[in-house]
């Protein structure tokens, strides 16, 4: 049985490998009637390595700290933000990766809570619908399609959360780390130009009183990657135009908050790897970035976000114990 939650609805897709869930918020909240917040932890680029023992120093010290943050600040879900399972995803909705790399890695009570899963580009490299039917195995994993939208009752109010989760490796092309930064198109047009107008309808018709989008590629970075040009072309502007609170994602492997036309930019890639490459800092518009981090020295880190009737409080961490920023988000004006 999939865990509780609370008001959660998932409108997915239309694509044949997912399942269809109705569009209604649940009451899951058992019983504890006192909450007034929704929180959430938010880590990409987290999938260890492809041979023993699976993992890497910074993802077992990154999880332990999640499971640390976790149980003293609260969490009700994990974003899991992309490259899922270096270095070429998995092969079949069996491979041992999903133990070794997953399972016996988050291993902490207070993780023990729905994981919302979207691929990277390393995960295209592999059988993305694996991961997907892993969904059917997993108490905790879920990945209902390759993009889909989350939808929250903030407790005890009437304000609404709403995550729309992307596939922006379907959406720009995959890319070949240290061969080319930028995505080269996507596999299907078809398909991408699917994505998009779902977007585009997902986000014109929200009410949420906070809108969150999620992806892998990073629409503003300072990093080895940079700027995804796709993204400030296609994604962007929607994000502008429907005054998005935030957009989430990973790929390149540190921290960082930009903030830029009144939306924030999350960068959340530190989960197993970490770069302190500041390679695109002037690719940004300047005075954009306020916060920054790649040093080996912080052994990793995630981003803790809470979500309450007025603001959304985003404070990032690193694996060795400390927060290292935190700022804070406004309610939308939804008209």
């Amino acid at each position: 049985m999939k865990m509780a939650l609370i008001g959660i609805a998932i409108v997915l897709a239309a694509i044949p490998v997912a399942y269809c869930y109705p569009n209604t918020f649940q009451d899951l909240d058992g019983g504890r009637t006192n909450k007034t917040s929704i929180k959430f932890l938010a880590l990409g680029d987290w999938g260890g390595v492809p041979y023993p023992p699976y993992m890497t120093a910074v993802q077992r010290a990154t999880a332990r700290e999640m499971s640390k943050i976790a149980e003293q600040m609260g969490t009700d879900f994990v974003l899991a933000l992309g490259d899922n399972f270096y270095f070429k995803g998995v092969d079949r909705v069996d491979s041992p990766r999903f133990k070794d790399t997953f399972e016996a890695v988050y291993t902490g009570k207070s993780l023990n809570v729905p994981w919302f899963v979207i691929a990277g580009n390393h995960d295209h490299a592999g059988n993305v619908k694996a991961q997907i039917e892993y969904t059917q195995k997993s108490a905790r994993w879920n990945f209902p399609s390759y993009y889909y939208e989350l939808d929250f009752r903030i407790p005890n109010t009437d304000k609404l959360l709403t995550i729309i989760m992307l596939d922006t490796v379907m959406l720009c092309g995959n890319s070949l780390d240290f061969v080319d930064e930028q995505p080269k198109g996507p596999l299907r047009a078809v398909d991408a130009n699917r994505q998009l107008m779902w977007l585009q309808e997902r986000m014109a018709q929200s009410k949420a009183d906070f809108l969150l989008v999620a992806g892998h590629y990073p629409v503003w970075s300072v990093s080895e990657h940079g700027p995804t040009e796709c993204l400030q072309q296609r994604v962007r502007p929607l994000l502008l135009k429907h005054n998005a609170t935030a957009y989430f994602c990973g790929h390149d492997h540190n921290l960082q908050y930009i903030e830029e036309s009144g939306v924030g930019y999350v960068v959340s890639g530190a989960g197993n790897f970490l770069d302190p490459d500041v390679r695109h800092w002037n690719k940004v518009p300047k005075g954009s970035v306020k916060f920054f981090t790649g040093q080996a020295s912080t052994l990793g880190g995630f981003v803790h976000a809470e979500v309450t009737k007025n603001k959304m409080i985003l404070t990032f961490y690193q694996a060795k114990g400390t927060s290292l920023y935190r700022t804070v988000l406004s309610r939308r004006n939804v008209n």
